[in-house]
């Protein structure tokens, strides 16, 4: 195996790390908009809320501060907020789950409930933090555990289009495209991962993130059309009541994430880098 150089392995990193900051931050817009439409009934829907506000500001103050001394010195503040995203995905998706499900654990029940799988995204963005932290970048393991995530997001993709779309009995054929393509994506990072590679399968996995991409954009104007054509005349309600506008983007978010673990793993098994 040949090693990247230590400039890209840092730029991988920080790719990573702003990655994370990026999306954390923007998930305070996506649960506002989600939890509006019962006024934040419960308190605690204001938790996520308040993370979202705070964990990107505690984050950048630590990569400000490690990007001046040029090291990686202080992670404490990453780890921290990693557990705690962690746990906010999780205790968020139980939250979710109760709110119907488990009182009469039916299907009707689960496909009705608050998507239970979307608060998972805080546990996939804490696990990220954890690696850029504990798996050193230089390790084949590093991007393997990113399209691990990859894997796990796509999951939760194909549970969240399937029963999002179920709830108005896939009415239009092209609600259909986002569960195939979650399946197909969940199987190309399955064989990546527990399966012996080649080059080829690698680029022709590259080819199939990129379709995700695509997907994740038609998506976008598709609900995009949705509000737009709401019957109320509040663009912020309909905003609300309508398919839930961000929901496709996680196509793109997830097909970049596993793009890099890919990439990663390409590189450093079959491309020679010179320090």
């Amino acid at each position: 195996m040949e090693m990247m150089s230590k400039p890209r392995q840092i730029s991988l990193l920080l790719v990573i790390e702003i990655f994370v900051i990026v999306n954390i931050g923007f998930l305070a817009i996506d649960i506002f908009i989600a939890h509006s439409a019962n006024a934040f009934h419960y308190p605690t829907e204001w938790i996520p809320f308040y993370f979202s506000l705070v964990a990107p500001i505690l984050l950048l103050a630590e990569f400000v501060a490690n990007w001046r001394i040029r090291e990686r010195k202080l992670q404490t503040i990453g780890r921290v907020v990693g557990y705690c995203s962690i746990a906010v995905g999780i205790l968020g998706a139980l939250f979710h789950l109760n709110s119907s499900f488990f009182e009469t654990q039916t299907i009707h029940s689960l496909v009705y409930a608050a998507p239970f799988a979307a608060p998972l995204a805080y546990t996939g963005l804490g696990f990220l933090l954890l690696l850029n932290r504990s798996v050193p970048v230089e390790k084949l393991e590093w991007g393997r555990w990113l399209i691990f995530l990859g894997l796990g997001g796509f999951a939760g993709n194909f549970v969240l289009a399937l029963l999002d779309h179920a709830q108005n009995g896939f009415f239009f054929w092209t609600e259909w495209i986002p569960v195939f393509s979650s399946a197909v994506a969940i199987g190309f990072l399955l064989v990546i991962f527990f399966g012996k590679i080649s080059q080829r399968f690698l680029d022709f996995s590259m080819a199939v993130m990129f379709v995700q991409v695509i997907v994740g954009s038609i998506g976008f104007y598709f609900h995009g059309m949705a509000l737009t054509s709401g019957v109320d005349t509040s663009f912020f309600k309909n905003l609300v009541s309508t398919a839930p506008i961000f929901a496709p983007l996680l196509f793109v978010n997830l097909a970049f994430l596993a793009g890099v673990g890919i990439w990663d793993v390409r590189s450093k098994l079959f491309e020679v880098y010179s320090d």
